[in-house]
């Protein structure tokens, strides 16, 4: 009860000072000196959704959140909360609270007073009640009279959370919020951080550059590169249909196969890459001719012996096994595939035979899973900035 108490004030709230709307970037810019830290951004984040801004460090995704926070102003274009333009407004009069990575939390503080902090300030009737509420809200109730150092850091997390919470925001910014915690902890947040934005209704737009954490949590991912959106979408979405190679190799990762098309079937076209006959639909494909980049993700390759292989020539590779590696749940192959180059094979553990180096095999797909990619492309584009991303 005291949950959907909190939930349906914060909802009320929100709506009230954002007029229900949405949070709308308009040809936003901003520069230092020579450098463009984010280019003419177009972004509509609706109200009550989780949207994440991903991308690599240097992306301009963090510089966007301060501009939304009232922390750094655009050199030109505008923001507004529900119709109301807050280009100009001051940080502490924006309906907006951040939750940053560093928690901020006073040590000299209860947990209590930690949350209460910014409503007493303000003087605002019944202070210490909400804050108890929104400590319940976050499972914390019972932890009110203890100091941050002595929580976990999970339980910092949390506290920081109902602190931006429990002043009922528009828009709730969360910078690199699970940045500070070990992967099982920070699993676990994720799950947390999705059933509390889902209980109180707000509008979450979270910064991150781990790709896990944006496909668990947002309902909408913008996958930002030099200042611009790459994609933006669902997350399934996403991962399924990537329109550029930044975002094949930054999302997950992508076997991308340079060819030429040289067949158009009506609903597909055929690719002649080095001699290996690839079928692409068109509604899956950016570009119909000309030079094109067949995508294939890993885990939807099927890796057989030579003597199984039969049946349609079409997206069957021959190669020879480069490295292998047993993860438990599945063993990850490199294939070197003659005039192709080298591909990723994930394969799930059924208790068959492990290919070993040296072993010949032959890669198929179903065309229902390959998608292509404007060939002139750079093929690796995102995969070193995927890399340095996941890098601990």
């Amino acid at each position: 009860m005291v949950q959907e108490r909190l939930a349906e004030e914060t909802t009320t709230a929100a709506g009230r000072d954002s007029g229900g709307a949405d949070l709308v970037l308009d040809s936003v810019t901003k520069r230092f000196a020579d450098f463009v830290a984010v280019d003419d951004l177009n972004l509509t984040i609706p109200a009550g959704s989780f949207f994440a801004l991903l991308g690599p460090s240097g992306c301009g995704k963090t510089t966007t959140l301060r501009m939304v926070a009232g922390l750094e102003q655009p050199t030109s274009g505008t923001l507004s909360i529900g119709g109301r333009d807050i280009t100009r407004t001051g940080a502490h009069e924006r309906p907006v609270n951040t939750v940053f990575q560093n928690y901020a939390l006073f040590p000299h503080m209860s947990v209590l007073d930690n949350v209460a902090f910014g409503l007493k300030r303000r003087k605002i009737r019944g202070a210490e009640a909400r804050a108890k509420s929104a400590l319940e809200l976050v499972e914390l109730g019972h932890l009110a009279a203890r100091r941050p150092g002595q929580l976990s850091g999970g339980q910092q997390q949390r506290v920081a959370l109902a602190r931006a919470i429990v002043n009922r925001p528009a828009v709730l910014l969360l910078d690199e919020p699970l940045g500070a915690l070990d992967m099982k902890l920070r699993r676990q947040m994720q799950v947390e951080l999705k059933n509390i934005q889902l209980e109180v209704g707000l509008t979450f737009v979270h910064v991150t550059h781990d790709q896990e954490e944006a496909m668990t949590m947002a309902d909408t991912v913008a996958v930002m590169n030099a200042g611009r959106v790459e994609q933006m979408g669902a997350p399934r979405e996403l991962y399924e249909l990537p329109r550029t190679a930044f975002v094949a190799n930054f999302l997950g990762k992508s076997n991308l196969v340079p060819g030429e098309v040289i067949e158009d079937r009506g609903d597909a076209v055929v690719v002649n890459a080095r001699g290996n006959r690839l079928t692409v639909l068109k509604e899956r494909a950016a570009a119909h001719h000309g030079r094109v980049l067949v995508g294939i993700r890993p885990e939807k390759l099927k890796m057989m012996w030579p003597q199984d292989a039969a049946g349609d020539p079409d997206n069957m590779l021959h190669g020879r096994v480069a490295d292998t590696s047993f993860t438990g749940v599945s063993t990850d192959y490199l294939v070197d595939v003659p005039g192709v180059g080298r591909l990723g094979v994930f394969s799930q553990n059924h208790g068959q035979q492990l290919a070993r180096p040296g072993d010949e095999v032959v890669l198929c797909w179903d065309t229902a899973h390959a998608f292509g990619l404007d060939g002139r492309e750079d093929s690796s584009a995102g995969a070193a900035e995927a890399a340095e991303a996941a890098a601990p």
